[in-house]
C-alpha cells in the first residue's frame, strides 16, 4: 500500500490503491462469533444497481415505487447529471434497516456491495475502447478483522461463492450506460430534466417504467411484436433489461428498438428543427460579436 500523502486533509482511504485481477489470492471470513460481528452494517453507504432494487423489493412484497420511498435516497453520481439511489440507514442513525442481531435481515437477496465486501469492484473504459472492464481492488477498514482470519481464496472463487456473477450480469447494461455518459462528458450536452427523470424511472423504478412500457403512447411510436411485449411486462428481470436497450436508444441514439414509421419521421422532424434552431441562435450570436468590433 502507498503510504499517505503528509499534511494530507484526507483521512486515510480503506480502499488499497493496487488494482487486483480475479486470480490473485486474498484472505478473509466474516463469520459470526469475530469480535467485529455487524460493525461493517453499522455505519453504511451502499449504493443499490437496479437489479439489487428489484431482488429488495420483491423480497419485501413492495412495488418499487413503495421500496424507492421508504428504503432509499438518490444522489447524484455527477453534478447536473444522472442520479444513483444508495440504501437508507435508519432514522436518526447510519445502520443498516436490514440489520439483525442475528446478522443480515435480507441475507439471500442483500446488494452487491455487501457480497462484494471487503473487494470493491471497479468498473472502467479505457479511452478508444468500446466495451468497459473490470478490476478489483481491496477494502480494509481498522475495525475489520476478517483479514486477520486464515481462510484463502482468490477473488473469482469469492465471486462465485457470494453469487456475484448474476448480480455482475445483470446489472452490466445500467453500468454501460453510467460510463458511456461520464466518457462522452460534455459532447452530448447537459441532460434534459426529461431524460434525468427518464433515467432514474427506467432504471429504479421498475413498476412505473412497466406501465409506461404497457402505454398507449409507448406503442403509438415503439414497434414491438405483441409477444415479445408480453414476455416482457410479465418478467422483472426482461423488463429492466429492456429499459437498458431503451435508454441506449433515447440518450445515445443506439437504435435497438422499432419504431414506427411515422414517429420516425417525427422524430427527424424534431431533430432537424432543433438543428435549424440552434444554427440560427449561432447566427445571431456571431453577428452580435461583429457589431460589438
Amino acid at each position: 500500500m502507498s503510504a499517505p500523502l503528509e499534511n494530507s486533509p484526507f483521512p486515510p482511504s480503506p480502499v488499497q490503491p493496487a488494482l487486483l485481477e480475479g486470480d490473485r489470492t486474498i484472505r478473509f471470513q466474516c463469520r459470526k462469533g469475530i469480535g467485529c460481528w455487524n460493525a461493517c452494517c453499522s455505519n453504511i453507504d451502499i449504493a443499490l444497481t437496479p437489479y439489487d432494487i428489484l431482488r429488495l423489493k420483491s423480497r419485501l412484497g413492495l412495488s418499487s415505487t413503495e421500496f424507492l420511498r421508504d428504503y432509499t435516497v438518490p444522489y447524484e453520481m455527477e453534478k447536473d447529471g444522472i442520479a444513483g439511489v444508495k440504501l437508507r440507514s435508519v432514522e436518526g442513525g447510519t445502520a443498516c434497516r436490514f440489520m439483525t442481531p442475528e446478522g443480515c435481515g435480507v441475507y439471500a437477496d442483500r446488494p452487491t456491495a455487501c457480497r462484494y465486501y471487503p473487494v470493491a469492484l471497479l468498473a472502467m473504459r479505457k479511452q478508444g475502447e468500446a466495451t468497459d472492464s473490470s478490476a478489483y481492488a481491496l477494502v480494509k477498514e481498522a475495525h475489520c478483522l476478517g483479514h486477520e482470519e486464515p481462510r484463502a481464496f482468490t477473488i473469482d472463487q469469492y465471486r462465485e461463492e457470494q453469487g456475484l456473477p448474476e448480480y455482475d450480469a445483470l446489472a452490466h447494461g445500467w453500468r454501460e450506460l453510467i460510463l458511456k455518459k461520464k466518457s462522452s462528458g460534455p459532447t452530448v450536452g447537459k441532460p434534459s430534466r426529461r431524460s434525468l427523470e427518464l433515467f432514474f424511472m427506467t432504471c429504479y423504478d421498475l413498476d412505473r417504467f412497466r406501465a409506461f412500457v404497457a402505454s398507449d403512447g409507448f406503442s403509438a411510436v415503439y414497434d414491438v411484436p405483441a409477444a415479445e411485449l408480453k414476455a416482457i411486462l410479465e418478467d422483472d428481470v426482461m423488463l429492466m433489461t429492456f429499459g437498458f436497450r431503451f435508454l441506449r436508444q433515447v440518450l445515445f441514439g443506439e437504435a435497438s428498438i422499432p419504431m414506427r414509421g411515422e414517429a420516425v419521421g417525427e422524430r427527424r422532424a424534431r431533430l432537424a428543427e432543433k438543428n435549424r434552431r440552434l444554427e440560427r441562435e449561432a447566427a445571431a450570436r456571431m453577428a452580435q460579436d461583429e457589431d460589438l468590433e
